[in-house]
């Protein structure tokens, strides 16, 4: 494992001491100290400063690694992945060609042609850690070269698919928050296992560096001193950097703010029987349907090729539809697959689900067929978000996401915790990010009422459109009509749910949001992560002395609702959060009110 307190290798290092330099102070493997070059100097003029270097006591460049290029083994990978994207032109040139040994010749040409494309961009892409830079560079047609400075890198996600894991390749992605997208700005597919770590360590590194070298400089402003440059080989010296001292002052949080060196911590690890409680979130529970359907559009997109004609398929479909009890045992099947499939695709998505504490970040680790590791800065994560659907109130677990600024696809790489036991998500999200604020203060009576019309009364409209038609047209009607009728019978206590759901507070250094019945969300934000507000109102709201208000986050989803407060209520928990920015606008009213 790679000490905090000393930075990860950059390459390997010399087999013995460095002619013309001395062999002391070198840090392990062969970083340089200081930004020190590896390789040797001439002697200086006598008396004199060497030409090329910078004056005394300021650290040179270091010297860039040498271009790297991805492991051999791609050569297999890459052709296999493309085999999808293949499989119909070859099927078609088989088909066309009637099996001919002229057919196969030219399959096995479009084969070949991917091994070359597969080997020709593996020979024209390198990579290099360039001093304060990750340079990547392709040059198959016409040359490219994409930077990614170190200091913008945000998290490192190193992932394992299983024909990689079989190949001792690991594919990682860099996310450098430049936006909620997706896609991350860089991606090594095809790395070693241990390269992938070495340079996720370097990369990760260099964040922590920036962050200790921002904290001495606020704390120096702060004190009033000038900033007070760090020796070779400490944080702040250049190339270096080392967080700032266990043990140092300070809460837990503002420690991990400024990039302190913590040891690897495991937080939490999932139970194997734990993963029983997947199907209870309600994801993947529809993968059986899924299979089925995806089944029948194969049939239909592939039926030329494979010789199905889709007639046959259709006609499959109408004696199904017209042997009811046999369509009836086909759902029912689907359905009793449903917990069985829900419970088997979760296990593989979260097995051996992991969180670690890791020299200021968040590592969560999962998988079972394709191993995924996900870091998280701790000093961007903002807050958590707990979800409970019906199903997992009533069993008394939980989810949790984390909520952190420039986060793409924060909906599978922010997850904290899976489903388990609710006082078992609380304990550790408290101790990784922070306790959940309690005490929700309710919303007034009025909300309750436009809950309760919310839920129901669509259901009572579509059922008196269904007993108009029974009565003009066909008495069949009557039978949605009879089905609405119940959705809105259950929809008098889903409304009471969704009331008793609502609730919001602030702790001084927290605010918190809760709505929700299906979905229940609870989302807990930081002070400093709220970067404006936006007061909304209907004309229904207007009517009831209601307002939602949403808490504008620059991270998550982008913003947080407190749903149907009060007018005078919604006004006061803006200004209690931020009492600085709502002052004027509330002296105004008030002066205003009292004209």
């Amino acid at each position: 494992m790679i000490d905090p307190a000393e930075p990860p290798p950059l390459r390997p290092a010399p087999a013995g001491p460095v002619p013309g330099e001395p062999s002391e102070g070198l840090p392990p493997e062969g970083l340089p100290s200081g930004g020190r070059p590896l390789g040797g100097l001439p002697p200086g003029p006598p008396g004199g400063q060497r030409p090329g270097l910078p004056p005394p006591g300021v650290p040179p460049e270091p010297l860039p690694e040498p271009p790297l290029r991805l492991s051999p083994k791609v050569l297999l990978t890459d052709p296999i992945r493309m085999l999808p994207s293949l499989f119909l032109p070859l099927a078609g040139v088989l088909f066309l060609g009637g099996f001919s040994p002229g057919s196969f010749v030219w399959a096995a040409f479009g084969v070949v042609g991917s091994v070359v494309y597969a080997a020709l961009r593996w020979a024209t892409f390198t990579y290099r850690v360039a001093g304060d830079r990750l340079e990547l560079t392709r040059a198959l047609v016409s040359r490219s070269v994409r930077t990614i400075p170190l200091e913008r890198i945000r998290g490192v996600d190193v992932s394992t698919p299983p024909l990689h894991r079989l190949l001792g390749i690991a594919a990682l992605r860099i996310d450098t928050g430049a936006g909620g997208e997706d896609k991350q700005e860089g991606e090594l597919d095809g790395v070693t296992v241990a390269e992938a770590e070495r340079l996720k360590a370097v990369l990760l590194w260099h964040a922590r560096a920036r962050t200790a070298r921002r904290a001495r400089a606020e704390a120096a402003r702060e004190d009033g001193a000038a900033p007070v440059s760090s020796p070779a080989g400490t944080a702040g010296g250049h190339g270096t950097a080392l967080g700032v001292p266990p043990g140092a002052g300070g809460s837990p949080a503002e420690r991990h703010g400024a990039g302190e060196a913590t040891p690897e911590r495991v937080l939490f690890v999932i139970p194997r029987r734990w993963l029983a409680y997947g199907p209870l979130s309600g994801a993947y529970l529809l993968t059986p349907f899924a299979l089925a359907a995806g089944a029948v559009g194969v049939a239909f997109q592939w039926g030329t090729e494979l010789r199905i004609d889709g007639r046959a398929v259709v006609s499959a479909g109408e004696w199904l539809w017209g042997h009811p009890a046999l369509l009836v045992a086909v759902l029912v099947a689907l359905v009793l697959a449903m917990p069985v499939a829900g419970a088997v695709m979760y296990a593989v998505f979260n097995w051996d689900f992991t969180l670690r504490a890791r020299e200021g970040y968040l590592v969560a680790e999962r998988g079972l067929m394709t191993r995924r590791s996900v870091s998280l800065e701790r000093r961007r994560i903002r807050g958590f978000e707990l979800v409970e659907g019906v199903a997992e109130r009533w069993a008394g677990v939980a989810r949790a996401w984390a909520i952190v600024t420039g986060l793409g696809d924060s909906q599978t790489r922010g997850q904290l915790m899976p489903v388990v036991p609710r006082a078992v998500v609380l304990d550790v999200v408290g101790e990784a990010v922070g306790p959940i604020v309690t005490g929700l203060r309710a919303h007034p009576p009025a909300a309750r009422g436009r809950r309760l019309f919310r839920a129901v009364f669509p259901w009572l409209a579509v059922a008196g459109c269904a007993a108009v038609a029974a009565s003009v047209w066909s008495p069949l009607w009557w039978a949605p009509a009879v089905v609405a009728l119940l959705l809105a019978a259950v929809g008098v206590p889903l409304g009471l749910d969704r009331y008793r759901s609502l609730g919001h507070s602030y702790d001084g250094r927290r605010l918190s949001v809760r709505s929700g019945s299906l979905r229940r969300s609870q989302a807990v934000v930081e002070k400093r992560a709220v970067v404006g507000w936006k007061l909304t109102q209907t004309c229904f709201q207007r009517r009831a002395g209601l307002l939602t208000v949403i808490a504008g986050v620059g991270a998550g989803s982008g913003g947080y609702a407190a749903i149907d407060m009060g007018e005078a209520e919604g006004v006061a928990f803006a200004a209690e959060v931020t009492p600085d920015w709502l002052a004027s606008f509330v002296a105004a009213e008030a002066a205003e009110t009292a004209g």
